[in-house]
C-alpha cells in the first residue's frame, strides 16, 4: 500500500473506532431491534463524556417516577438557552410519545452520533435538542403485541404512560408529571422548529414517510404561508433526492384515500398544536407501520437531516418570521378559535396507493376492507388541507383571573405566562360570560368527560374583584395560549377539559311547597314577568304541562337564584 493511503488509513481509524464504540443496538441487530430506555440514557450519557459537544441533562419528574431528559447538541460548546435563543436556531426533537413508535428513538440516537463524530457536515447555524424518551412509563411498559398492525422491531414500549394517559392528548390541560415537565423544556429551549417522530396507523399505501406539518391556516399570517408554500415543498424535494417519496399523513379510516383525505387539524391537545402556540414551526414524521422497522428508522433519519439541512440555510427567514409573529394578534384584533375544512380549495396529490376494496369477511361476514400489494397505482387525490375560520372571537387587553382558580393560575405560570396579582379591592368594567349551552361526551377520553359546541352569552357588568386576583395582559408572547385556553369556546379551552365544571351544578334549589308562595307574590309584583310566564306556556306545551318546570323557570328569574351557576369565572378587560 503506498504510504499516502496507509497515512489517510491511520488518520480515518480512530473516527472509525468512535463509530463502532456508539453502535446503536438498532444497528447491532440489523435493523430489527430498538434499544430500551435504559440503554438509551447510558447512550447518550457515553456520548456526551466523549464529545464536549453533546450535553445530558435532567429536567421535570414523570408520571414514572423517572426524570425527562434533555440531550444538547452544539458545536461551539455552549449551551446557555439565553444565548442560543439570540444566536443560533434551534430545533427539538421529540420522541417516544408513544413508546410503541420508536423510530425516532433510534434514528436520532444516530444522528447525534454522526454530528458528533463529524461523520456528518458541521453545523454553524443550528443547535440540536432532543427529549430522547418522552413517555418514560410506557417505554418502560415493554412488550411485543400490543401493537397488532405493525411491522416491528422484535419489542416495544406501550402507548398509554404510567397512568395510562395518551401524552399526546395532554399537552394543554397537562394532567401528568410528563406534560409539565414538557412546558418547562419548551420554554426553556424557545424551539423554532419541533420535530415529533411517529408511526402511522390507517391506510395501506406505498410510502415509508408521511408528513404532518401544523395546519397552515391556524398557524396563520406569514410563518403559515412560509410552512406551507416553502418549507414542505422544499422538503419533499430534498426527500426527493435521498430517494424518499412521501406523502402527507393518511388521514382516513378503514376506506381509500384515492377518494380523498383532509389535513389532520392538529388543536393544542397534541404536541405540534400546542408547539405552535409560540409560533414554533411543527412537524410530525409519521412512517407507515406496514414498512420493515429498519426502513422506517432510515426514513425519519433522512427526513430530519432534511429539516436540519433546511434550517441551516433558513434559519434567518425561520427567525424573522416568528419573531414577526406577535404583532399578528393585537388586542381588538379577530382570533380564530375553530376552524372548519374549506372545501372550496384542495391540494392534487400524486397518490402512490394499493387497490383496495370491499369484499366479504371470512371472520364477520360483512363486507371489509382488502388491499392488493401487487396492483400498486399513481392517482390524482384530492388532499383538503385548507381551512377556513368555524368559530371567532376579539383578542381582549387581558384577562381577569379571580385567586380561587388556582388550577388555572398553575398552568399558566407553568407556561411561562406573565401576570399581576391586584394590590387592592378593585372594581373594573368587564365583559362577563354565562355558559348558555355545550354538550359533553358520553364516553371517557384522557381522563375527562370533555364539552364540546360550547355557547356564551356575553354582557358588560362592573365587578369587584378582590386583592390578589390575577390580571393576564396578552400583550405577550402566550397571547395564543391564553386565547385558546381561557376562550370556553375554543375547542381545547380549560373549560371544555371540565376545569370549571363546579359552576355547572345548581348549588341552591327551592321547595315546591314554600317557592309556590314566593312565587305567586313574584308574580303579582311583576306584570312583565306574568307576561312573558303565560305567553311561554301557551308556546310550549312540555313546559305548560311540567308544574315543575315552571316553578323552575320563575326561580332562575328571581334573585334568589345564584349568580355563579353558567357563570364563566374569568373575565375580560376589553
Amino acid at each position: 500500500m503506498p504510504f499516502s493511503l496507509i497515512a489517510i488509513a491511520l488518520l480515518l481509524f480512530p473516527a472509525f473506532l468512535q463509530a463502532q464504540e456508539f453502535t446503536t443496538v438498532f444497528e447491532k441487530s440489523q435493523g430489527l431491534e430498538t434499544a430500551t430506555y435504559h440503554q438509551t440514557i447510558a447512550y447518550y450519557t457515553q456520548l456526551s463524556e466523549k464529545h464536549p459537544e453533546i450535553q445530558i441533562y435532567s429536567m421535570g419528574e414523570t408520571d414514572s417516577g423517572l426524570p425527562l431528559h434533555v440531550v444538547v447538541f452544539n458545536p461551539d460548546k455552549t449551551f446557555d438557552f439565553s444565548i442560543l435563543n439570540k444566536t443560533k436556531t434551534t430545533l427539538l426533537i421529540n420522541n417516544g410519545i408513544h413508546p410503541g413508535e420508536s423510530d425516532g428513538i433510534d434514528a436520532t440516537m444516530m444522528l447525534f452520533r454522526d454530528f458528533a463524530t463529524k461523520k456528518r457536515p458541521a453545523l454553524k447555524n443550528t443547535v440540536l435538542v432532543t427529549i430522547p424518551i418522552y413517555n418514560i412509563g410506557g417505554s418502560l411498559n415493554r412488550n411485543s403485541t400490543t401493537r397488532a398492525n405493525q411491522n416491528g422491531p422484535k419489542t416495544y414500549g406501550f402507548r398509554g404512560n404510567a397512568r395510562n394517559y395518551d401524552l399526546n392528548r395532554d399537552f394543554i390541560k397537562s394532567d401528568t408529571k410528563n406534560a409539565k415537565a414538557f412546558a418547562e423544556i419548551f420554554h426553556l429551549v424557545k424551539p423554532d422548529v419541533f420535530i415529533d417522530n411517529h408511526v402511522s396507523n390507517g391506510a395501506d399505501y406505498q410510502y415509508t414517510l408521511t408528513h404532518l406539518f401544523t395546519q397552515h391556516n391556524k398557524l396563520g399570517g406569514k410563518l403559515g404561508h412560509y410552512l406551507h408554500l416553502f418549507l414542505m415543498p422544499e422538503l419533499q424535494a430534498k426527500l426527493k433526492q435521498k430517494n424518499w417519496d412521501i406523502t402527507p399523513y393518511v388521514n382516513v379510516f378503514n376506506q381509500l384515500p384515492e377518494n380523498g383525505f383532509t389535513q389532520f387539524m392538529d388543536y393544542p391537545r397534541y404536541s405540534t398544536g400546542y408547539t405552535t402556540l409560540w409560533n414554533t414551526l411543527g412537524i410530525m414524521v409519521e412512517t407507515h407501520m406496514l414498512k420493515p422497522y429498519k426502513q422506517r428508522v432510515e426514513g425519519t433519519y433522512d427526513f430530519m437531516t432534511a429539516v436540519i439541512d433546511i434550517i441551516e440555510n433558513e434559519h434567518t427567514n425561520i427567525k424573522q418570521y416568528k419573531k414577526d409573529a406577535i404583532t399578528d394578534y393585537m388586542p381588538g384584533t379577530p382570533y380564530t378559535l375553530d376552524w372548519k375544512i374549506d372545501s372550496t380549495q384542495t391540494t392534487t396529490l400524486n397518490f402512490k396507493g394499493y387497490e383496495g376494496t370491499f369484499v366479504n369477511s371470512k371472520v364477520t361476514g360483512k363486507k371489509r376492507l382488502k388491499y392488493n400489494r401487487d396492483r400498486p397505482f399513481t392517482k390524482k387525490t384530492n388532499y383538503y388541507n385548507y381551512y377556513k375560520p368555524h368559530v371567532e372571537t376579539t383578542i381582549p387587553k387581558a384577562y381577569i383571573i379571580p385567586q380561587g382558580w388556582y388550577t388555572v393560575l398553575n398552568l399558566l405560570k407553568i407556561n411561562q405566562v406573565s401576570t399581576t396579582s391586584l394590590k387592592a379591592d378593585t372594581t373594573l368594567t368587564v365583559e362577563a360570560y354565562r355558559i348558555s349551552d355545550f354538550k359533553t361526551r358520553n364516553t371517557p377520553y384522557e381522563g375527562h368527560y370533555q364539552h364540546y359546541d360550547t355557547k356564551v352569552i356575553s354582557e358588560e357588568k362592573n365587578i369587584t374583584f378582590k386583592r390578589g386576583d390575577v390580571l393576564v395582559s396578552t400583550l405577550q408572547p402566550a397571547v395564543r395560549y391564553l386565547l385558546e385556553t381561557l376562550e370556553p369556546q375554543a375547542p381545547d379551552s380549560f373549560f371544555n377539559w371540565n376545569f370549571f365544571d363546579t359552576i355547572l351544578q345548581q348549588k341552591e334549589g327551592f321547595s315546591p311547597y314554600v317557592w309556590e308562595d314566593k312565587a305567586e307574590i313574584l308574580l303579582q309584583n311583576n306584570p312583565k314577568l306574568k307576561q312573558q310566564f303565560e305567553a311561554k306556556k301557551q308556546s310550549d306545551s312540555s313546559f305548560s304541562n311540567n308544574w315543575y318546570a315552571q316553578l323552575d323557570w320563575l326561580f332562575k328569574q328571581s334573585n334568589n337564584y345564584e349568580k355563579a351557576h353558567m357563570q364563566y369565572p374569568i373575565y375580560r378587560i376589553n
